[in-house]
């Protein structure tokens, strides 16, 4: 190669990136050997900022424009300005690419249960996931906290450290939010705003922020939830009476349409199960009221009252709530003289904290003077 061209390639130089992986996050001007050289045209794009290294440090960060490398101020060096060292400049800079638009739709989830207490089920497990975006706010602090030298920095390497910050700041935040379980699909837009909000604060030290956060579920174990399925099915059926008659009636109609099948057995249990609903609805009249003809029948002996429920208690003390407690645990409370009178207690479907000796439950278990002995 002759001077003329080498001289020539000195004065031509543009400097640019165009993304199209939607994942790199950082790119490193590569010049094949080559440094910087006078006169460089920097193209920098929307959504990207350029952040010069020069001898190891960070020199400058450049927001989207066009510039012309070309002032004795700026931290580049150029071969042009060394003849001593024959075209050859000692001085090394970098450039770096940084992307500053949203990374969307980055997924999070809780890998393992968090354990939370609920003022209905009491202690629970719950599970979360949802996603979230990422924008870089500060590309000189992304540098230096978590880029480094690499060439190419992509999402991924960053992804596992956001999610685990974001299921501490979650489970923190769920674990004192004191929402019941049921209502928590109806706070989730709340609840991802609140955990965006505490964990800010970690990840502007990397340079960073997240504009949206989204949870898009909170489940329980499959066992409770499976549990909470019966429940509604119960609630959904309502009279069990009606119900049972419904389901005779739909066996013998599935009993009557298969008169031929298991041998003649399902027309036998479809006429034994249609006499027992024509003998009731024989004493019962054809539209539900008893005829005058009937004997009375004899009273059906009432049921047994259900067993009381079993309350579990909480104090509050000093701005400080503590518990559950079951009555016997207030009980030697009450004993030692952990819990007076003047204590505040709370249990579900209570209306707000009470003093222990304003709870008819609670009352009893403050030792009463006895009235003086009669005479001798």
């Amino acid at each position: 190669m002759g001077i003329f061209d080498f001289l020539s390639g000195e004065f031509i130089d543009v400097i640019h990136w165009t993304d199209d992986t939607r994942d790199t996050m950082v790119w490193r001007f590569e010049r094949e050997g080559h440094e910087i050289k006078y006169g460089a045209k920097l193209t920098v794009r929307e959504s990207q900022a350029a952040v010069f290294v020069h001898e190891g440090q960070l020199a400058d960060v450049f927001t989207p424009g066009l510039y012309m490398l070309e002032t004795n101020n700026m931290p580049i060096m150029t071969t042009l300005q060394h003849w001593d060292h024959g075209f050859k400049s000692p001085f090394k800079s970098e450039i770096y690419f940084v992307s500053t638009n949203r990374f969307t739709d980055l997924k999070w989830g809780t890998k393992n249960p968090i354990m939370a207490r609920d003022p209905e089920f009491g202690p629970v497990r719950l599970r979360a996931y949802g996603t979230y975006s990422i924008r870089v706010t500060d590309p000189g602090r992304f540098l230096t906290e978590i880029v480094g030298t690499d060439g190419e920095f992509t999402m991924d390497e960053i992804s596992f450290q956001i999610r685990n910050i974001i299921v501490q700041e979650f489970s923190r935040v769920i674990a004192g939010s004191g929402i019941p379980v049921l209502d928590m699909a109806a706070n989730t837009a709340d609840l991802g705003k609140l955990v965006a909000k505490e964990i800010s604060g970690t990840i502007a030290e990397y340079g960073l922020e997240i504009p949206e956060l989204y949870i898009e579920n909170i489940s329980l174990p499959p066992a409770v939830e499976e549990a909470l399925d019966q429940r509604t099915s119960m609630g959904i059926v309502g009279d069990l009476n009606k119900y049972t008659q419904f389901s005779a009636a739909e066996a013998m109609s599935a009993a009557a349409s298969n008169p031929g099948g298991d041998g003649g057995m399902g027309a036998g249990l479809g006429m034994g199960m249609g006499m027992a609903m024509a003998n009731q609805m024989a004493q019962s009249g054809p539209w539900g009221a008893r005829p005058a003809q009937a004997a009375p029948q004899p009273a059906a002996a009432p049921a047994p009252p259900p067993p009381p429920v079993e309350h579990v208690w909480h104090i509050a003390e000093n701005g400080q709530t503590h518990g559950p407690y079951s009555k016997a645990d207030l009980g030697r409370m009450a004993t030692s003289g952990k819990l007076t009178r003047t204590t505040h207690v709370w249990t579900a479907g209570q209306d707000g904290w009470k003093h222990a000796e304003d709870v008819a439950e609670l009352a009893q278990l403050f030792t009463i003077m006895p009235p003086p002995p009669p005479p001798a």
